[in-house]
C-alpha cells in the first residue's frame, strides 16, 4: 500500500489537474454555444442558394456544351481531389481520429489518385504520416471562422478544376448533429450534379433576369463558398462540443478518482494508526511482563 504522503501528493495533482480541465471545460462550452449559432444562422443562406440552383438544375437544360459552366462539365476522373476539415488542435476526443478514418477510407475507395488539401494541422499532420500528397495546407482558422477564409480554399480548387488539373473534388467534415453527436462525412462538391443537392430543398418557380444561364453562371461559384464555409462551421462546432465533452468527461473522471484517492488515503491512515496502537500494546505488554 501506498504511504499516506504519497497518496497526499496524488490527490494534490488530480485536484490541480481537475481545475485545469474544468476551466478548458468552460472555455470550450463558451465557443461551443457561439459555434452553434453560427452554423445556426449560416444554414438559411446556404439552403436559400441551394434552393434556387436546385430550381435552375431541375427546370432549365444545360445540355449544350457551349453554356455549361465549367464546374459542371464532367470527365472521366484521372484524378481527384480531397478537403479535409480537421482540428488545428487536439484534446477534443475521438473526433480528429474519425475524419481522418473517413478520409483514409474515402482515398482507398477511389479507382484513381486522390490528392489533398488539408484545413487543420490535425490533417495534416496524419495524412503526412501516411504519405499522401498534400497540394495545400490552410490552418489557424481559429473559433470563428469568417466566409473569407474559405474564399482562397474555392478559388484553388475552381482554378484547378477549371485547368482540369484534377476532374472531382470531395469535402470531407464532421457534420454538427448535437452537443453530443457529430458525424465524419465525405460528399461530392465538384462537378456539381443536380441529383447530389438536397432533395428536399425547396423547389420554387423563378423568373430570371437576363437569363437563366447567367443567373447559373453568377451562382455557381458562390455555392461552391457557401458549401465549403458551411463544411468548416460544422467541422469548428463539432470540434468545440468534442472538446467540452471531453473536458467534461475528465473532470468527472478526476472527481472520481480524487474520491477513490480519499478512501485509499483514510485506509492507509487507519492502517498506521492501527499500527502505531499494536506497536503501544506491544510496548505496554511488554513493560508488565
Amino acid at each position: 500500500m501506498a504511504s499516506v504522503r504519497e497518496i497526499r501528493g496524488r490527490i494534490k495533482s488530480v485536484k490541480n489537474t481537475a481545475r485545469v480541465t474544468n476551466a478548458m471545460q468552460m472555455v470550450a462550452a463558451s465557443k461551443m454555444r457561439r459555434a452553434q449559432e453560427q452554423v445556426v444562422n449560416a444554414r438559411p443562406y446556404a439552403q436559400k442558394i441551394q434552393s434556387i440552383l436546385t430550381s435552375l438544375m431541375s427546370t432549365h437544360s444545360m445540355d449544350d456544351s457551349d453554356d455549361v459552366h465549367y464546374l459542371l462539365a464532367r470527365r472521366d476522373i484521372k484524378k481527384g481531389l480531397l478537403v479535409e476539415i480537421t482540428p488545428d488542435r487536439g484534446l477534443a476526443g475521438g473526433l480528429p481520429s474519425n475524419i481522418n478514418r473517413a478520409s483514409s477510407s474515402f482515398i482507398a475507395s477511389q479507382n484513381s489518385p486522390v490528392s489533398l488539401l488539408t484545413v487543420g494541422k490535425k490533417g495534416n499532420d496524419f495524412m503526412v504520416r501516411a504519405g499522401h500528397e498534400i497540394i495545400q495546407h490552410f490552418a489557424g482558422f481559429g473559433d470563428r471562422p469568417q466566409m473569407a477564409d474559405c474564399t482562397e480554399i474555392t478559388a484553388i480548387i475552381a482554378e484547378l478544376y477549371s485547368r482540369e488539373e484534377i476532374d472531382s473534388v470531395h469535402l470531407a467534415y464532421t457534420r454538427y448533429i448535437n452537443t453530443l453527436v457529430q458525424e465524419p462525412v465525405v460528399i461530392q462538391l465538384l462537378p456539381i450534379i443536380s441529383t447530389d443537392l438536397d432533395s428536399t430543398a425547396s423547389v420554387s418557380s423563378y423568373e430570371y433576369e437576363p437569363d437563366a444561364s447567367t443567373v447559373l453562371n453568377m451562382l455557381l461559384p458562390k455555392f461552391l463558398d457557401a458549401q465549403v464555409f458551411q463544411a468548416v462551421l460544422e467541422s469548428n462546432a463539432s470540434e468545440q462540443s468534442a472538446r467540452m465533452v471531453a473536458m467534461r468527461n475528465a473532470t468527472d473522471a478526476a472527481e472520481e478518482m480524487v474520491e477513490s484517492l480519499t478512501l485509499e488515503l483514510n485506509k492507509a491512515r487507519q492502517a498506521m494508526i492501527t499500527a502505531e496502537l499494536l506497536d503501544l500494546v506491544g510496548g505496554v505488554a511488554a513493560l508488565e511482563a
